[in-house]
């Protein structure tokens, strides 16, 4: 079982956000910190990084909102 990757919540009032760029291709080898994706919410873009090291699985699309806490992916 590896690290969850989920939607942060990045503010009080952030109910979901979209994952408008993945940085990393399916499968790559990520370490800690490495960014992962691009999240907007609130018309504001952040980036994320990887919370481990490991391979990266992604299981969200890019374009595509999610609630606050989905899993998008693992980092095994």
């Amino acid at each position: 079982m590896g690290t969850p990757i989920n939607i942060p919540k990045l503010g009080w009032t952030m109910e979901e956000g979209t994952v408008t760029e993945w940085l990393v291709d399916d499968g790559a080898t990520v370490a800690a910190g490495d960014p992962l994706y691009l999240l907007e919410s609130d018309k504001v873009e952040n980036e994320i990084t990887a919370p481990a090291s490991g391979v990266l699985r992604q299981t969200a699309t890019a374009g595509e909102a999610y609630p606050v806490g989905t899993e998008i992916g693992t980092i095994e």
